[in-house]
């Protein structure tokens, strides 16, 4: 169960990643060419920011439909039209081909990738979520948490190969295409793995509670309106410092290293490269620290120690050495791991089992559209603006700030039954 939500995840974060690796250091010369370097790049991370704005609506859906019919059916689905966007953007003509309507298609793939990554993150986290026990949920949650950085990694990895084995000219005119038809195979493994997942059993009794009442059963959404929107409220609060430190370290990383401080391009990834492999480790650690102290601790822990990086992470990459950019990718992506590891099981504890799919998902995409889909193209403006990397780490820092008011303000849930829960909340 752990392995199969694991794997897919690392698919579909691979397919979403890739598009922001290729937003800062291809886009901008493939479909946007005839810009200035900079305001080209801003650009690409307009197009990577439109697929964050549409996983609200893709977690709404995959939402409704996973808290009816079940988890496992929409993750299979999830998949595939991930895999198919990516898969497809390797084919898109260049504008130099067909002029406007190259990043005309690009944005509408990037529109599916949202779309299927907001359904996506909900159906896995809980799945292994209400598999598990309390005891030990924060670390078993965590594994699929552990996709991100996997697919970033995975990646990141592609990418630094290429940059090994052929020129720029090449990767800019054909190569970059490689890494996006690879996920068609990445696709059908995922897809063999998902269809032999089971459904989770507390879906499965809550299910079953449901047909023998004679109670009519409102859109789960409404549910959530109607008795969980604190909770969808502290969600949001809490991914607001996660979300947006994660695409300042891993994704604008790339322009300010390569345009600010002049390294070359390889250099760079193999620096998020090493940080994201220190990454996958520390999530599941942080996981199994937050079953132990608690949820609100270990989130606490991260935003903080987050808020005072962002003031190191810029200088030591001024520094333009491998060394210095691989130490404050690492630093961060660990204090990172402090807020995304426990952040699985944080979520599916705070909502009942009829509403959790759309809870969960609809708290953790409505932040990602004000928070990480925007956060590349901030801290882009912001670097454009000032000439200087301090707003952007003020920026990084406000954001931290709220994620600490909205633990605060947050239950510790550490603990929780899930069907329990289910029997409580739902009347």
């Amino acid at each position: 169960m752990v392995a199969a939500s694991l794997i897919g995840t690392t698919i579909e974060w691979y397919d979403f990643f890739l598009y922001g690796s290729a937003a800062a250091l291809v886009f901008n010369h493939v479909f946007f060419p005839e810009s200035d370097p900079l305001i080209g790049t801003m650009l690409a991370f307009t197009t990577y920011a439109v697929g964050f704005v549409a996983r609200p609506l893709g977690g709404l859906v995959f939402g409704h439909f996973g808290d009816r019919i079940g988890r496992k059916q929409l993750l299979v689905v999830s998949l595939l039209m991930m895999g198919g966007a990516t898969f497809a953007i390797g084919l898109l003509p260049t504008y130099a081909a067909v002029g406007v309507f190259a990043p005309l298609l690009l944005t509408l793939l990037r529109v599916v990738q949202g779309f299927a990554l907001g359904g996506e993150w909900g159906g896995a986290v809980l799945l292994v979520s209400e598999h598990g026990s309390p005891r030990n949920r924060g670390f078993w949650a965590s594994w699929p948490q552990a996709g991100a950085p996997g697919g970033n990694l995975l990646a990141t990895a592609v990418l630094a190969v290429l940059a090994v084995v052929m020129s720029e000219s090449a990767f800019l005119d054909w190569g970059w295409r490689i890494p996006f038809l690879i996920s068609g195979v990445l696709v059908l493994v995922g897809l063999w793995i998902r269809l032999a997942v089971s459904e989770s059993p507390v879906f499965r009794d809550a299910r079953e509670q449901a047909a023998v009442s004679a109670r009519p059963e409102r859109a789960p959404i409404l549910g959530v309106l109607r008795d969980h929107w604190r909770e969808a409220l502290v969600a949001m609060g809490v991914r607001m410092a996660e979300n947006v430190s994660y695409y300042v370290v891993t994704a604008f990383i790339l322009v300010y290293a390569t345009q600010q401080a002049q390294m070359p391009n390889g250099q760079v990834l193999n620096a998020v490269l090493a940080a994201s492999a220190v990454h996958l480790v520390t999530i599941p650690a942080w996981g199994a620290l937050s079953d132990r102290i608690g949820r609100r601790p270990v989130t606490a822990i991260g935003a903080a120690g987050m808020g005072v990086w962002a003031f190191a992470f810029f200088p030591l990459i001024d520094m333009g050495t491998f060394g210095a950019v691989t130490l404050a990718a690492t630093v961060g992506l660990v204090l990172h791991g402090a807020m995304y590891g426990p952040q699985a099981a944080f979520f599916s504890e705070l909502f009942s089992t009829r509403v959790r799919y759309s809870g969960a998902s609809v708290g953790y995409q409505l932040a990602s559209i004000v928070a990480g889909g925007v956060a590349p193209l901030v801290a882009t403006a912001l670097l454009a603006s000032f000439g200087t990397s301090t707003p952007i780490a003020l920026y990084v820092a406000a954001m931290c700030a709220i994620t600490l008011v909205a633990v605060a303000f947050a239950r510790e849930t550490r603990g929780s039954d899930l069907r329990r829960v289910a029997g409580v909340r739902e009347k």
